[in-house]
């Protein structure tokens, strides 16, 4: 669990660092104009909507078709990053986001754009983002050195973000000077240089594994592990915790520039901008940040920055001054989104790294769509101001809560240990065979037996984490010193998978597990294969 202590930043590492790395510089030089395309067509489409209609709700819609697909498929997005090849994935979703930019360039020329059809381009660019979130993050470990990884992950926020302050503003620019059509037209060309540099970076060819994992298979492995893994049910509610708050000044932007700033859609270009601006003077000063405070201090000074600013813009304040609040809004955005991100990286494992983050990318959109939604038709009944006093009161009211619940420090080492022995097998075919029920035999004397037990509820969700689905422990009748652990996993290919899954970690908690086993001997492992039961007698 987290501590109070700040986070530790690598020694000799600068924040720019990882882009001595060439393939994450090229990658993340790409992403970055990839993402000022797609900031141009979002300008564009939240524009576009409060001329087709005044409604908040319609407005709040659009923004909420954006998430709302990674909500949906981020987790199937999430398997599939973890069983096929990362590049070529990521290389066939671009060319689909390519293609829903081409088919607004066609309808913003030809006239015929609908709230509708928006709504639904929208959401088949969000698709599209949901399968390629969980695969592009998933990929950072394979670039740059593991001290490097919060480097590298702060970079890609800052590279989000740098985006966020060049994209929207030429995006209003473009779209005041040019239409909708030139402007969706440029986030097309944008798509040519992702899908180049990925074509150009040859990533090593996996190793061929005999345990390959198939869709279903993985995705029941990825589901296992999320609910076994405390950790990140932390990571998970302190997101929804902040993000649907944080959501009403997202979906509510259009309206505060044209209802209480008085702006134009250029005006709205620049606010974005600026958020972007923020964002990375935020990025910039969070190294220095994490010296001084703790990933839990960090979320609470996102939340006070976000609140302060919603309440601000209720006093609907000049253009310059909201340009200034954007700034500061973007620093409180980028502070939130990196410290949470960094937190989910540092604490799932390889194997399971893109089904991990699809999950918290899941929870991460479905929060925000929902606020998305839920704070329009708020909006829609008791005004636009009173709503931002709303959603600022419940933030800092949530945030005062939340620090009950302190985030995991993510400072264990998840590296693959390999210290289980092979099992025997003397059937060389089963590994579709199961269910395989595994027996673990201490031997505990009993004033050790509450420490033991303890120490084994700790083991027992690495298991689970690592793939067991079910899970127990026995005392023997007659020698209660005698005690069985035993646990299931689906299939033999499933537990030598999980041989291969678990972590430095989980072995040194198992280490300290056997101070308790009181025998010379080591406890005593057994393997059963389940049977069918013969019906045709």
């Amino acid at each position: 669990m987290a501590t109070d202590t700040p986070l530790p930043a690598a020694e000799g590492e600068g924040a720019f660092a990882p882009l001595r790395e060439k393939v994450f510089a090229v990658l993340w030089v790409a992403t970055v104009l990839g993402n000022v395309g797609s900031f141009m067509r979002d300008i564009a489409s939240a524009w576009i909507v409060t001329e087709l209609s005044t409604n908040p709700a319609a407005v709040a819609a659009v923004q909420a078709a954006a998430t709302l697909p990674i909500f949906l498929f981020a987790i199937p997005a999430g398997v599939l990053s973890d069983i096929l090849d990362r590049r070529r994935f990521l290389i066939a979703v671009q060319c689909v986001l390519a293609l829903v930019s081409a088919t607004l360039l066609v309808l913003s020329h030809t006239g015929t754009l609908s709230v509708s059809s928006l709504i639904a381009l929208t959401f088949a660019g969000g698709v599209g983002a949901a399968l390629m979130g969980p695969t592009w993050q998933s990929i950072v470990p394979e670039l740059v050195p593991r001290r490097q990884l919060k480097g590298a992950v702060a970079l890609n926020s800052l590279g989000v973000n740098i985006s966020r302050a060049i994209g929207p503003a030429l995006g209003g620019l473009l779209l005041a000077a040019f239409g909708a059509a030139f402007t969706y037209g440029m986030d097309l060309i944008s798509y040519a240089f992702v899908i180049a540099a990925l074509l150009w970076w040859r990533r090593p060819p996996a190793a061929q594994n005999d345990l390959s994992e198939h869709f279903l298979g993985a995705f029941r492995a990825g589901m296992r592990y999320t609910r076994a893994s405390r950790e990140l049910h932390v990571v998970l509610v302190r997101a929804v915790a902040y993000f649907v708050f944080a959501s009403a000044m997202w979906a509510l932007m259009p309206l505060v520039v044209r209802q209480l700033l008085g702006g134009s859609a250029s005006f709205y270009g620049l606010m974005l901008g600026a958020v972007g601006v923020g964002a990375i003077g935020g990025a910039l000063a969070l190294p220095r940040l994490r010296q001084r405070l703790s990933a839990d201090g960090l979320m609470g000074l996102a939340a006070a920055i976000t609140a302060g600013v919603m309440l601000a813009m209720v006093v609907r304040p000049p253009q310059a001054v909201a340009l200034l609040l954007a700034l500061v809004l973007g620093g409180g955005w980028i502070i939130a989104l990196t410290t949470l991100n960094s937190v989910v990286q540092a604490i799932l494992p390889n194997w399971v790294r893109g089904r991990g983050l699809a999950v918290y990318l899941t929870v991460f959109n479905g929060a925000m769509a929902a606020g998305s939604l839920g704070w329009g038709l708020v909006a829609r009944t008791i005004e636009l101001p009173m709503t931002l006093v709303a959603s600022a009161a419940g933030m800092l009211l949530i945030a005062l809560v939340m620090r009950r619940l302190p985030l995991p420090s993510g400072e264990a080492n998840l590296d693959a240990a390999n210290h289980w022995p092979e099992p025997t097998l003397v059937a060389p075919d089963a590994h579709d065979r199961g269910p395989v029920l595994i027996q673990v035999t201490y031997c505990i004397r009993q004033q050790d037996r509450p420490a033991f037990l303890k120490a084994l509820h700790q083991v027992s969700l690495a298991r689970r984490r690592d793939g067991a689905y079910a899970w127990g422990v026995c005392e023997s009748t007659d020698d209660p010193e005698q005690i069985l652990e035993w646990f299931f996993v689906e299939s033999w290919a499933e537990h030598m998978r999980q041989h291969r899954r678990v972590s430095h970690h989980a072995a040194d908690q198992q280490q300290a597990l056997l101070q308790f086993h009181a025998a010379k001997e080591p406890p005593a492992v057994r393997h059963f294969l389940g049977l069918a039961p013969d019906l045709s007698r």
